[in-house]
């Protein structure tokens, strides 16, 4: 081994476990970040605050697979652990890497001395602390390991130095890297092959069942091999939120988005199933609109890489503990294809239920309102978005509209959203465009999540990021309302309205001030156009949505 510096073997790891982009907020790591400039291609993205950079971390990693890599000094740290919620929530695989206390000075009032650690505890896998040089090489191999491993996850290495200072001391070191761990999922597990037969063997004698698929699908990369057996036993597929673009809304067998943020045809789809089958979901209250979609005590099964997953929330049939991917494999060998036929009327049925939803909101979805309804914006989105786009979502009524409304058209769209974080959406898709520079990407969010980091716009004009934002401007945190009118018995006072509306802005103007591409819209006609125009844009692009602020998304059914 050769002497090396911290700053050194830092550059030389991330290049080797193919880290394209570093988001962050100086000063951290500065020699780490001098070495990426004379050792590597690595591009170093200095966003406006730390809880940008962690979501422009987290989209880079969902929209590619591999870990997302943010950092911040010490005084930053508790806003990059603020970031980590949505990503340890998603699953998301995030390495964070912050300054720290040096345990010659702890106690003294040092400047900007804070114990940081807890503040990870919650919203990491692993929270570890490198005070010794020497130990660069083996904690960043542990990072990326357990970050990618199971079900991903948040990690945080906190560097000795309210900067990370130990980068500049130097070791005997090599910066061996273990390459496997660059990309989720490292490891492939086998299922019990009883096991699988005992679920197929249940699947197949039910006559109504339906599969309701989460994000582990997604991580796993079984989006063909789900729609697959879905074909060869005809039953139909529900998604939850992170998994919607495992199966193309306009597949005949995809009954759309189940739980609280959903679609009514799948909601009403999974009530009247007689076994549902649980692939790679945690079963939580969202997608299950809190137990009530299925009802617990309906027959199910569950697949699922954790063990602990596994009947948590439901009794069980039969379970199965392995990779999503290596599973349905398995259940398309051994699958009766001969059973198929006994599901007709169901996938009838459910076709009919799919259909009715169709019809129910063609009127919105096609509206030429003005100030123009949301659902319009979004199937705009459906029939616009290019077949290799990547869409990016927020969470609050954004969620709400486009997880019930937006339909994928082809197995090669993307769609990440947000697990509960307004205004993730907006520096997401600007990480998700540094993962995949090639495709266009779509952010589609309202006017009250693009307030949180609206100053990233200039990050984006800088970095040359041209992602698309599409912004729901009703000029307030419309999904409030409900709330309030029920609050208030009915009908708010007008100060009631003060809470949760904002004063008229034109965001096309702020983004062109900013450097960025501005296009405000206020005919549903002009949508279109806009769009087009927009993903052929050498800029990052904003486009101002007028629309109607008394419109609400539609609410879950429980049946």
């Amino acid at each position: 081994m050769a002497k090396m510096t911290g700053a050194q073997v830092m550059a030389d790891m991330l290049k080797g476990y193919d880290v394209s982009h570093v988001f962050m907020v100086p000063a951290v790591l500065r020699r780490s970040f001098a070495e990426m400039e004379f050792r590597t291609n690595i591009k170093r993205i200095h966003a406006h605050g730390e809880k940008s950079a962690v979501y422009m971390a987290d989209g880079y990693a969902r929209a590619s697979g591999k870990p997302g890599v943010c950092m911040a000094q010490v005084v930053g740290a508790a806003n990059l652990a603020a970031g980590l919620r949505d990503a340890f929530l998603a699953h998301s695989p995030i390495i964070a890497m912050t300054g720290g206390r040096d345990p010659n000075t702890k106690f003294r009032q040092v400047y900007q001395e804070i114990d940081d650690m807890p503040a990870f505890e919650p919203v990491t896998k692993w929270n570890a602390t490198v005070d010794s040089v020497a130990r660069f090489p083996d904690m960043i191999r542990q990072a990326f390991r357990i970050a990618t491993t199971g079900a991903p996850g948040p990690v945080h290495l906190q560097f000795r130095g309210n900067e990370g200072q130990v980068d500049q001391e130097e070791a005997d070191m090599e910066a061996y890297c273990e390459p496997q761990f660059a990309q989720v999922p490292p490891f492939r597990p086998e299922p019990d092959l009883d096991a699988v037969k005992a679920a197929l063997k249940a699947l197949q004698a039910a006559k109504q069942p339906v599969f309701v698929v989460g994000g582990g699908v997604r991580a796993s990369r079984a989006g063909a091999e789900l729609i697959a057996l879905a074909e060869a036993l005809n039953i139909p597929v529900a998604t939850s939120l992170n998994a919607k673009d495992c199966i193309p809304g306009v597949h005949p067998l995809s009954v759309g988005v189940v739980g609280s943020y959903s679609r009514e045809s799948a909601n009403r789809v999974v009530a009247q199933a007689d076994l549902v089958c649980f692939i790679g979901t945690t079963t939580n209250g969202m997608t299950t609109h809190f137990w009530a979609v299925p009802k617990i005590g309906t027959p199910a099964i569950q697949i699922d890489l954790n063990p602990t997953a596994l009947g948590r929330n439901y009794p069980l049939v039969a379970s199965v503990l392995g990779d999503a991917k290596k599973t349905l494999v398995k259940m398309l060998e051994l699958a009766d294809r001969g059973t198929a036929a006994s599901r007709k009327p169901w996938t009838e049925k459910i076709q009919g239920m799919v259909k009715e939803w169709y019809a129910k909101y063609e009127d919105q979805l096609n509206s030429d309102a003005s100030p123009i309804n949301p659902a319009r914006m979004v199937n705009e989105f459906t029939k616009n978005v290019p077949d290799n786009g990547i869409v990016i979502v927020d969470t609050g009524h954004a969620g709400m509209w486009m997880g019930g409304m937006y339909d994928l058209r082809t197995p090669s769209q993307s769609y990440i959203r947000s697990a509960g974080h307004l205004g993730w959406a907006f520096p997401a898709g600007i990480g998700a465009k540094a993962a995949a520079p090639d495709r266009p990407v779509a952010v589609f969010t309202g006017d009250a999540g693009f307030w949180y980091h609206i100053g990233e716009i200039e990050t984006a004009v800088r970095w040359k990021l041209n992602s698309v934002t599409i912004v729901n401007n009703n000029s307030g945190g419309n999904q409030s309302k409900r709330g309030f009118d029920r609050i208030y018995g009915g009908t708010q006072t007008p100060q009631a309205r003060e809470l949760w509306t904002y004063t008229h802005n034109n965001f096309a103007k702020i983004a062109e001030d900013i450097g960025a591409i501005g296009m405000r819209v206020e005919k549903a006609s002009d949508l279109a156009p806009a769009m087009h125009k927009a993903f052929k844009a050498d800029r990052p692009v904003v486009i101002d949505v007028v629309t109607d602020i008394e419109a609400l998304a539609p609410v879950a059914v429980s049946g």
